[in-house]
């Protein structure tokens, strides 16, 4: 039992839940036997057959299972730990992926006898067209689905394919890698896709949220329209899904249902504050997760840009309705304004560090709208020359909030999720059987485990990483070596086709 991992108990009593398995813990119940009777029996020739016989039924049939349940509650609350700990960190990981900024993107959700459905948007993820195309079977109309899909790509100047990662996605690659040859052949264009995991797609489509975002159009086109957000920004479009459905975690739906949703929407509101929103394009349930905004001021922010046009800076914030000075003091830091008269807008300066802030620029010889063109490229060396410890006493701010200031200052509007590794973006495709053992492949981390990391090599199939697999050196847990979105370098172990399962290294050959 000490020795049990954590993902392993879970494992268990779903099993057990599932009546596939029964479920009991064994140990030496003679030697137990033996130590209650001496601790109870006084060799008293009168009383010690009664005594016996009360220690025997008491320890099977109140003792023995008291204890297994205890045992048992443990053991579950450690893996629940366990689970949290991993879904949690993968969640983070996901959440942080950097944008596809600047492009238009055609997102793809491929199916068989539905159809394949098509979204078009543009590079602030606005929709500007929609098609179903049915290339599989049992339709099979790979022409005219090819030629549906260079009208859109020539038409929107789409950049990049989103493909969902779902049924069909297989097939629909050959499709996109014949486009994109096609594209190349007739215009010179270069086009690229991309792999999506479309977990929680179909649970957003059918959801509130979506019916509120995308009130006129079809329930299945929303699917498509997800994907190729997804893309272009993950962390506002994955904020509209329940965590539980985006699949990165381990044996989430077996963990207590208000322990995982407290620890989720932690992380959801750390990611989303870390990196900031857009004001004037950020949906109510983007808003909703940012410090000192609920759901219902996420509302009237929206309603408010809908009647008033784009916010012209943060200050305007205090006349969205309910939204009072406790709230904007909160909230202010975090929301940016791009168009803004006040360069700092876009910045994740707060308003109450503004003064501060151009005392900072103006002491070291810069004029505030100087962050207008980037042209803040010697701050290091000009503060070095006064001292960070003169110029905290004249602006009356600590280091740390100063340290800050000359950080944003530096990189107006910065995304630290820009600083990350950007996805894969593939031209053609391989084949599971094209795999053999000692091919060197790059792929992307799509979940981690306690036992190893699933990597998709772009077969349709995540190869796994077991945890044995992960480095030369000896590795306590995947987490301290991989996470979500890493793009590594792999080398194929072993390919077994007929369970569809791929072994993968990480190990220096």
């Amino acid at each position: 039992i000490k020795s049990i991992p954590a993902h392993r108990v879970l494992a268990i009593n779903r099993g057990e839940k599932e009546k596939v398995l029964s479920v009991k813990v064994t140990c030496d119940m003679d030697r137990i036997l033996e130590y209650l009777k001496a601790q109870c029996i006084k060799e008293n020739s009168i009383t010690d057959s009664y005594i016996e016989k009360s220690v025997e039924d008491s320890l099977k049939r109140l003792i023995y299972p008291s204890i297994e349940r205890e045992i048992r509650s443990e053991l579950t609350d450690m893996g629940e730990e366990g689970a949290i700990k991993i879904f949690k960190a993968n969640l983070k990981a996901l959440l942080m992926q950097p944008p596809i900024k600047g492009k238009n993107v055609l997102g793809y959700d491929p199916g068989f006898r539905n159809g394949c459905k098509i979204a078009v948007l543009d590079d602030t993820g606005k929709l500007l067209d929609t098609a179903i195309i049915y290339p599989t079977a049992p339709q099979n109309d790979v022409d005219g689905s090819i030629k549906t899909l260079k009208n859109l790509v020539y038409k929107n100047d789409v950049d990049v394919v989103s493909l969902g990662n779902g049924t069909a996605s297989r097939e629909s690659e050959e499709i996109i890698s014949r486009l994109i040859k096609e594209v190349k052949e007739e215009r010179g264009k270069d086009l690229y896709y991309v792999i999506v995991s479309e977990a929680g797609a179909s649970v957003y489509s059918a959801s509130e949220v979506a019916a509120k975002d995308y009130p006129d159009i079809n329930v299945s086109i929303r699917g498509a329209i997800s994907i190729g957000r997804r893309l272009q920004d993950p962390l506002a479009e994955l904020v509209k899904i329940d965590p539980k459905s985006i699949g990165v975690g381990q044996y989430q739906h077996d963990v207590t249902p208000k322990k995982l949703d407290d620890s989720l929407s932690g992380i959801v509101e750390d990611c989303v504050n870390s990196v900031g929103v857009d004001l004037n394009i950020a949906t109510p349930s983007l808003l909703s997760y940012i410090s000192g905004i609920n759901s219902a001021i996420a509302s009237n922010i929206v309603d408010y840009r809908d009647k008033n046009g784009k916010f012209k800076n943060r200050k305007e914030l205090l006349k969205v309705k309910r939204l009072g000075a406790k709230a904007f003091e909160q909230c202010a830091g975090f929301l940016r304004v791009m168009e803004s008269s006040e360069p700092l807008d876009n910045t994740s300066v707060h308003p109450e560090s503004y003064k501060a802030a151009k005392g900072l620029l103006d002491t070291i010889g810069y004029i505030s709208n100087d962050l207008r063109n980037s042209s803040i490229s010697d701050i290091d060396n000009r503060v070095e020359k006064i001292g960070m410890g003169n110029l905290s006493d004249k602006l009356g701010v600590g280091i740390p909030t100063l340290k800050d200031i000359i950080k944003e200052i530096k990189k107006p509007g910065r995304d630290p999720r820009e600083e990350l590794p950007k996805p894969i973006l593939k031209t053609g495709i391989v084949d599971m059987n094209q795999l053999k053992p000692g091919m060197a492949l790059t792929g992307t981390v799509r979940n981690v485990a306690d036992f190893g990391a699933f990597v998709d090599i772009g077969v349709h199939q995540d190869g796994l990483v077991h945890i044995s697999q992960l480095s030369d050196k000896f590795v306590k847990h995947p987490l301290d070596v991989v996470k979500v979105g890493d793009i590594v370098h792999v080398t194929v172990i072993e390919v077994d086709e007929k369970r569809k399962r791929i072994a993968l290294s990480m190990k220096k050959q």
